[in-house]
């Protein structure tokens, strides 16, 4: 029999199994995993509608099946530049302290599941703000991939206050 095992990330996984399951995620050239069972929806572009007064990097607003998602701009979170003009985002739905929030990205991959024993805690050279929204990383066969963590991502006061 397999049991199921909740994790910290509330990932649920079978106990055993030694594998992790990340929707990838492409931002500025830097490949993120993000755990799939975080992941509500993928959507193409959306129509956002911009909130006054608001952080710089909250995107706006938009309506996901009657329901208002906040759209977070990663680039701008993460103190990236913009995308060049005409080039499309996507978003990924997630949910933080029951509240949806649209992470504005630059594409969706691939379901990548991932040995427990690939996973490294985050190298002290990994670049600061990477670091601190980061659970560690992944060295892939030709590049790295950084696990988000989303709690941490979406921390929307101490962000605040860094802003």
């Amino acid at each position: 029999m397999n049991d199921l095992v909740v994790r910290n990330d509330l990932s649920v996984v079978a106990s055993g199994s030694g594998s992790q399951d990340y929707v990838t995620v492409n931002l500025a050239g830097q490949l993120l995993g993000i755990p799939v069972l975080s992941v509500h929806d993928v959507l193409n572009q959306q129509r956002i509608t911009a909130i006054p007064l608001s952080p710089e990097w909250v995107a706006g607003v938009l309506n996901l099946r009657g329901r208002i998602v906040t759209a977070i701009d990663l680039r701008v979170r993460m103190d990236l530049p913009p995308r060049e003009e005409g080039q499309k985002s996507m978003s990924v739905v997630v949910e933080h302290n029951d509240e949806p929030y649209s992470l504005q990205i630059d594409s969706v991959g691939e379901v990548l599941s991932l040995s427990d024993e690939l996973f490294e805690r985050n190298p002290i050279t990994l670049d600061p703000k990477w670091r601190d929204v980061s659970k560690g990383i992944y060295r892939l066969e030709n590049e790295l991939m950084a696990v988000l963590d989303v709690e941490k991502l979406l921390d929307l006061e101490s962000s605040s206050k860094a802003a």
